[in-house]
């Protein structure tokens, strides 16, 4: 089984031109929950003047509807977000370490270091409350301002989220640089160093998102993060583009006879629904093409 974890909420949003409202963003979650999404991001508890599409975070969180067996996310960047996170409800939180200065100071005002310390008192005070908890480490194959981040780096990095001990490590190809032997060399450098459930953020920036899926299900991680038609991207890092399709992943496995649980057809009329709602085009090659055989 495959896991896809549903990002269009929160990073397929996040760096789109038009701000959808609270009532969207709610029918946007309850598409991915008919689609048959478990897990969802639906929301940043960050500065609504930093990301301002993430300024309704309270609001929808209250206003989203419930359902058996669907987990929200929220991701957080310092305790004043995970405070909000917590009060609404969240049954998830994603904290995130980039593993260059240069990009974590961007996105998070700090150093990786610093990053690392305020994670891991973010996860215990999650963890506290009883939260299920991810750490991402962002740009873990390569920054937009630094380059390359080689695996002695990332190594150090990953030594030091560990150690805060969340329930997930993620692993993000924030600016869609990695090719298969990326993933299938970085995510055996995180087993080594831990046993954590392993999860995958993958960006289609140069077209290789679909293959890197393939090449970390042959590696062992089943959980991978997706955006319905492929929306998203990072407000803090140029030429971002948006997260891998979650259609596109949807039809890949399930010709390749592994289940996602997520229906091909709601999910492309989900991605429909959103291109119109965000009035763009949509990198989708599902919502294009379609399934097939077409009937």
């Amino acid at each position: 089984m495959i896991e896809i974890v549903e990002m269009s909420p929160r990073d397929g949003l996040q760096n789109e031109d038009a701000v959808l409202s609270t009532s969207d963003k709610v029918e946007l979650v309850s598409r991915a929950v008919r689609a048959g999404a478990r897990r969802i991001e639906v929301t940043s508890f960050v500065n609504p003047r930093r990301v301002p599409q993430m300024a309704d975070a309270d609001e929808l969180m209250a206003a989203l509807p419930r359902y058996e067996g669907v987990s929200y996310a929220g991701l957080v960047m310092n305790g004043r977000g995970l405070d909000r996170a917590l009060a609404a409800g969240v049954d998830e939180v994603d904290v995130v370490v980039v593993a260059t200065d240069t990009f974590c100071g961007r996105n998070q005002g700090m150093t990786t270091e610093e990053a690392c310390v305020l994670a891991a008192s973010l996860v215990s005070e999650a963890r506290s409350a009883g939260v299920f908890t991810t750490v991402t480490v962002g740009a873990s194959f390569g920054c937009p301002f630094e380059g390359e981040v080689s695996l002695d780096r990332l190594r150090e990095v990953l030594g030091r989220v560990v150690d805060a001990a969340p329930d997930e490590l993620a692993l993000a190809d924030t600016i869609g640089v990695a090719v298969p032997a990326d993933v299938t060399a970085r995510l055996a450098l995180a087993r080594s160093l831990t046993d954590l459930p392993l999860r995958l953020h993958l960006h289609d920036t140069r077209h290789t998102g679909v293959a890197n899926a393939v090449a970390a299900v042959a590696a062992g991680v089943s959980t991978l993060d997706a955006s319905i038609g492929g929306a998203g991207g990072c407000p803090f890092a140029p030429a971002a583009t948006g997260n891998v399709a979650t259609e596109d992943l949807v039809y890949l496995f399930g010709r390749s006879g592994q289940s996602t649980g997520l229906d091909l057809a709601e999910t492309i009329t989900a991605a429909e629904w959103l291109e119109e709602r965000l009035g763009t085009r949509l990198p989708s090659a599902l919502l294009r093409a379609g399934g097939f055989p077409s009937g």
